[in-house]
C-alpha cells in the first residue's frame, strides 16, 4: 500500500516537472460537462489525422475558471511567445505541446464565440485552430478533466489555458 502511494506521488511529480520548471504549475481538475465528440472529430494529442469536419470547441469548468477545451473536455493552451496567428512551436515544442489541427472550419460549441474561431496554416500545410488570433495547443500529458501545465514557462514563453473571451488565464 505504501509502495503504491510513493509510486503515485513520484509519477505526479514527474508529470508536473515534465512541463517545465519556470512556472507556477499545479495539477487542476476540469469539469467534464462537455459533450463527447466522436473519435474522428475529437482527437487528442495522440490524434495524427485531422477530422473531416472542423474541430468543435467548447467551454468547461476548471480550477482556473471556465476555459476553452476540445469536444472531449480537454483544455487548450496558447503560447505567450506567439504574438500573431503564426505558430512558432515546432519540433520538440510541438511534441510536448501538440497543435490542435483541423481539416475544416472550426465549430463553436457551448460557450465558444464563433467570431473568435479561425485557423492558421502550419509549415507542413496543416491547419491549426486559432481562438482570438492565438494558435491553440494541447499539453501532451493532459487528459480530459486534468490541466497539468497552466502558467508554465517552456520553449521561450508561457503556456496558459484560455478563457472563453480568448484571453489567457493569468
Amino acid at each position: 500500500m505504501a509502495k503504491a502511494a510513493i509510486l503515485a506521488i513520484s509519477a505526479a511529480a514527474v508529470l508536473v516537472a515534465g512541463c517545465g520548471g519556470g512556472g507556477e504549475s499545479t495539477a487542476a481538475t476540469v469539469g467534464t460537462t462537455a459533450a463527447a465528440g466522436s473519435a474522428a472529430t475529437s482527437g487528442g494529442p495522440s490524434a495524427t489525422a485531422s477530422a473531416r469536419r472542423g474541430r468543435k470547441l467548447t467551454v468547461v469548468a476548471s480550477d482556473y475558471g471556465r476555459v476553452v477545451a476540445d469536444a472531449r473536455g480537454e483544455a487548450l493552451y496558447l503560447f505567450g511567445k506567439e504574438t500573431s496567428e503564426r505558430s512558432r512551436c515546432y519540433g520538440a515544442c510541438a511534441r510536448a505541446w501538440p497543435p490542435l489541427l483541423t481539416a475544416g472550419r472550426p465549430r463553436a460549441g457551448k460557450g465558444i464565440k464563433t467570431h473568435l474561431l479561425g485557423t492558421t496554416r502550419r509549415k507542413n500545410g496543416k491547419l491549426q485552430v486559432t481562438y482570438k488570433g492565438h494558435p491553440l495547443y494541447y499539453y501532451v500529458d493532459d487528459s480530459p478533466g486534468t490541466i497539468l501545465c497552466q502558467n508554465v514557462s517552456e520553449f521561450g514563453g508561457l503556456w496558459l489555458v484560455v478563457k472563453p473571451t480568448g484571453n489567457p488565464v493569468t
